[in-house]
């Protein structure tokens, strides 16, 4: 059954999650970040991917920007930046217009072109995900943007990727989903979803239950991938 849809992950994916630091520590005035960004950008995606899995099992369900301002208070504790309240409001504010990755406007216009329907499944909330998509200037080729806000946890919860099927009225096979985490390409492969991991750091494949069908280096590919399922 050919693919008539092809949903997104947003943070990682389609927007770079280390921009806002690595734009922060360019700033003049910024000596101790510029030495640290990648580290200190590392820490906040990885505790703000580890609060959304905890909160999920624990059902203690917050939106994305609350775990997102949580993740940077510990990652600024962790590199003893968390003496400077306005790098962390800084950081912040740059967090609502990560750049998009060079590819994605083209790749999404490919798809559109080709008449596939496109949207974004995302952990985020909808005003950071309305913000991320304003900044990136591709809403124009998207034609939906879906958050876990709707369904109160965050993924890998199936009633996440349900959104997909209910909003498009498409059956699982018939979805391309593209994730930079291994492990939702893994779940949502588990889901019945086609799944493109975008794996960019070049990293083992995840030992889950399920795997993703296809592993890219970016998204370049994407639309001659869907052209073919």
């Amino acid at each position: 059954m050919p693919v008539t849809t092809c949903i997104f992950d947003a943070y990682g994916t389609l927007f770079d999650v280390t921009a806002a630091a690595r734009q922060a520590a360019a700033e003049p005035g910024r000596g101790l970040l510029a030495e640290n960004w990648q580290k200190l950008a590392a820490h906040w995606r990885t505790k703000q991917l580890q609060y959304t899995w905890i909160r999920a099992l624990a059902g203690t369900h917050a939106n994305f920007w609350t775990v997102t301002q949580q993740a940077l208070d510990w990652a600024l504790e962790a590199m003893e930046l968390h003496g400077d309240p306005e790098l962390r409001e800084r950081l912040l504010a740059l967090y609502w217009e990560l750049a998009a990755f060079p590819e994605v406007p083209g790749m999404l216009k490919a798809l559109k072109i080709a008449g596939r329907q496109t949207a974004i499944l995302s952990n985020g909330s909808p005003d950071m995900l309305r913000g991320a998509v304003e900044s990136a200037g591709i809403g124009d080729v998207l034609d939906d943007v879906l958050s876990v806000e709707s369904v109160g946890i965050f993924k890998p919860h199936p009633s996440v990727y349900d959104l997909v099927g209910k909003r498009f009225g498409c059956k699982r096979e018939q979805v391309l989903f593209v994730s930079s985490n291994g492990w939702d390409a893994a779940a949502a492969s588990g889901y019945g979803f086609t799944a493109a991991w975008v794996n960019r750091a070049g990293e083992p494949v995840d030992r889950l239950p399920w795997q993703p069908a296809h592993v890219l280096s970016d998204l370049s590919g994407i639309p001659d991938l869907a052209g073919r399922l």
